[in-house]
């Protein structure tokens, strides 16, 4: 989900760029690989350059560099934050000045951003659904302030920069919503008919506006999400919040 968005925004915001994608040599990248050429279609490799590291790499840079190279105008990598903060020194580095997207996975701001530098990645653009609650812009968010004390009180001592902590309690929020929608019936049908039944779920540490909703049709629980930028600082949302429909 968000794929789509992404070229639409490169092609939107550079029009004719060609574009770059460093991609992590696994499914994870290869998604994302996958998409633009199911969108792009016959013109994929006219308007596409595409580098895959392995994650037993110890640095990307020879990869960023062959990039810039191409003459490619827009950038994005779909990997881990490792790697998303090596391909951000070294675009920094050599001057690079690309249209930069980084995927959902490595916009963490302390996994990603600040191994980088902040002021090195000012520019760069994400999407996102929750809120990242190492982000200090969030710090008064009542949402925020909920998980920090959920956190403190179930996972004392643990790093809350782990974001899978965060998506581990969404998804255990969503199950709790599912048992509720059961009932008194537990049998594996109604357990599947009512995880493709939710409506309108909001939890507490996604953006403004993001809900949970799936259907006979749909079984993804995040079907929506909204672009942001690195200030500096922090991440600005901008922008409404994009639906995979579409709406």
């Amino acid at each position: 989900m968000g794929l789509s968005y992404r070229l639409q925004y490169i092609t939107q915001t550079r029009r004719g760029a060609k574009i770059a994608i460093l991609y992590q040599n696994d499914d994870l990248g290869k998604d994302f690989v996958n998409a633009f050429k199911g969108y792009l279609k016959e013109g994929f490799d006219d308007k596409v350059v595409a580098s895959s590291y392995e994650v037993t790499e110890p640095t990307i840079d020879s990869h960023v560099v062959k990039l810039k190279a191409s003459g490619a105008e827009a950038f994005l990598v779909a990997g881990t934050p490792k790697f998303a903060a090596q391909a951000i020194k070294k675009v920094d580095e050599i001057g690079w000045k690309p249209l930069f997207l980084i995927n959902y996975v490595s916009s963490s701001v302390s996994s990603t951003i600040v191994p980088a530098g902040p002021e090195k990645a000012v520019g760069i653009v994400a999407a996102t659904m929750i809120k990242d609650p190492n982000d200090k812009k969030w710090d008064d968010d009542p949402g925020v302030k909920w998980y920090r004390e959920y956190f403190a009180k179930y996972l004392p001592g643990a790093d809350i920069s782990d974001s899978n902590y965060l998506f581990g309690t969404q998804q255990g929020q969503i199950l709790e919503q599912v048992l509720k929608q059961c009932g008194d019936d537990l049998s594996r049908e109604n357990v599947v008919k009512q995880s493709r039944n939710i409506r309108g779920l909001s939890l507490p540490t996604l953006i403004p506006g993001v809900t949970i909703n799936t259907s006979a049709e749909n079984s993804m629980a995040y079907t929506q999400l909204q672009l942001q930028r690195w200030n500096g600082s922090t991440w600005e949302q901008f922008g409404n919040v994009l639906s995979a429909d579409g709406k």
